[in-house]
């Protein structure tokens, strides 16, 4: 009996050390301006977060007694050094974070998942990166006759976040990239454009904050670039997303309430109107006016990519879908969702695995976006100005085939309905709306601008160049007002 009762007091005493856990691996994920730093633990970890200054980060475990950290892998510039050292009286141990710079830093646990055990994180906010980012970004770069049209490709997932995984292992952020630089290559090397990268390496960024890098870089246009996944492994094909206008009337409503946000998102406009809260109808309607046309653009190249990608595989949905992903949420950059396919399929996964397939995919998302800003030029860039000293072709614009861009209601996307072009015995009729006024044959035709229509839209719906449109009626940009009168030349 008194064995017995020795064995159990024994028990008690060892107890915590046998139920210790430990650290198994570090693991550092950098980018631009944060770096992930995850500690593999055998167990959910008990730890206290405890900052000295803000260049050396300290984390308390209880629980955890072996000073080692196991096997480390990735490096970062702000991370500097990892210590750790034995508590005493068996308190734990404390692991400090040394760092080069000063970083605002957030430490939490997550519980296991399909590919990590128990993680530790500790999030590093570079502060001296946030405030460079903080800087209004400096004017366009000009160059003789006009700028580059910029387009912002967005590698989707990348870093501690792989995105979904293939039958075979296969990542899609590794799928992603490849098709991202392949892209960029393509677009660089045409004349009047230039493409740049949200996430240039493996690293994670927040979705909500893909957008902003894409505003940062002055962007025309954002194309994030994913491989989709479903339990079906039969699914297959291509699609490509746009925002939906019930998301983003939301993100409307979140941004009038941060007035920081205003003068990146309305420009000129926001000197005005950001210290009024009497002018809060005017903010939205600037937004509302913006986001109208973000929509109806990123509609527009959707459609362009869905017809190009079929040509090289097949689509999962043959018109573009809105879906409510914060990538997509900027309302004054047009910007779609390219899922290249399933990598969820074995037969799709090794195709989006091979680079002559990638490089077929980057070619059609090229293709199309080389044919929208061909058409439809923003007014300041080199494109344009290249286009509107050239003659017109008056025969081929009359047999344009006519598309007017409408955009639906709440909950919907913005809807294109095409027309037959004329025949080529007779010049094609002008298309008359309500608003639209013809004068006799020799005369010229009005439009008065309705609420959601864009100049791009009107020159596809008249048959028109948007440069011709541009000059005859001597804009100075592609921005028109409800209730404007355009005039249409014969």
């Amino acid at each position: 009996m008194l064995r017995f009762l020795w064995c159990c007091l024994l028990g008690v005493m060892f107890a915590p050390a046998l139920a210790a856990e430990k650290i198994e691996s570090v693991r550092i994920w950098p980018s631009p301006d944060s770096t992930r730093v995850v500690f593999d633990v055998t167990g959910k970890a008990q730890y206290r977060l405890l900052s000295q200054n803000r260049q050396t980060v300290e984390l308390e475990i209880t629980n955890i007694q072996s000073p080692s950290l196991g096997k480390m892998s990735g490096e970062s510039e702000l991370v500097k050094d990892i210590k750790v050292k034995k508590l005493p009286g068996d308190r734990g141990i404390l692991l400090q974070v040394e760092l080069t710079r000063a970083a605002r830093e957030k430490a939490f646990t997550l519980p296991p998942s399909d590919r990590y055990g128990h993680r530790l994180v500790l999030d590093l906010a570079d502060v001296q990166a946030e405030q460079a980012a903080a800087v209004p970004p400096p004017p366009r770069s000009q160059r003789a006759g006009g700028r580059d049209i910029v387009i912002a490709i967005d590698a989707g997932h990348g870093g501690h976040d792989p995105g979904a995984v293939g039958p075979k292992g296969t990542y899609e952020k590794h799928v992603t990239m490849a098709v991202s630089e392949k892209l960029q290559a393509l677009i660089n090397k045409e004349p009047g454009f230039k493409a740049v990268l949200t996430r240039t390496s493996d690293y994670y960024i927040y979705p909500s904050k893909r957008p902003d890098l894409a505003r940062n870089k002055q962007a025309d246009l954002l194309v994030s670039v994913h491989a989709d996944a479903v339990t079906n492994r039969k699914a297959h094909g291509a699609s490509v997303w746009v925002l939906s206008l019930r998301r983003a009337t939301t993100e409307v409503g979140r941004m009038l309430e941060q007035t920081e946000q205003h003068s990146e998102l309305l420009g000129g406009v926001a000197e005005v109107i950001k210290d009024s809260a009497n002018e809060r109808y005017l903010a939205q309607t600037v937004l509302d006016l913006s986001m109208n046309h973000s929509m109806t653009t990123g509609f527009e190249v959707a459609r362009r990519v869905l017809s190009e990608m079929g040509r090289v595989t097949h689509l999962h949905k043959k018109e573009p879908q809105a879906a409510s992903l914060g990538v997509l949420k900027a309302p004054d950059i047009p910007s779609i969702l390219v899922e290249t396919g399933y990598i969820s399929n074995p037969t799709e996964e090794q195709k989006l695995k091979s680079a002559s397939h990638q490089q077929k995919l980057a070619n059609a998302i090229f293709r199309a976006l080389k044919q929208h800003f061909t058409d439809t030029p923003p007014a300041d860039s080199w494109l344009a100005q290249r286009q509107g000293a050239a003659p017109v072709n008056r025969a081929t614009a009359q047999n344009t085939p006519a598309r007017a861009a409408t955009t639906a209601n709440s909950g919907s996307s913005a809807y294109t309905a095409r027309q037959q072009p004329a025949s080529p015995q007779r010049p094609a009729p002008v298309i008359a709306g309500p608003r639209v006024a013809t004068s006799a044959a020799s005369g010229p035709a009005v439009h008065t601008v309705k609420r959601g229509e864009t100049l791009s839209g009107l020159a596809k719906q008249y048959g028109l160049p948007m440069s011709v449109l541009r000059n005859h009626n001597k804009l100075k940009s592609d921005n028109i007002q409800v209730g404007q009168v355009l005039r249409i030349p014969n």
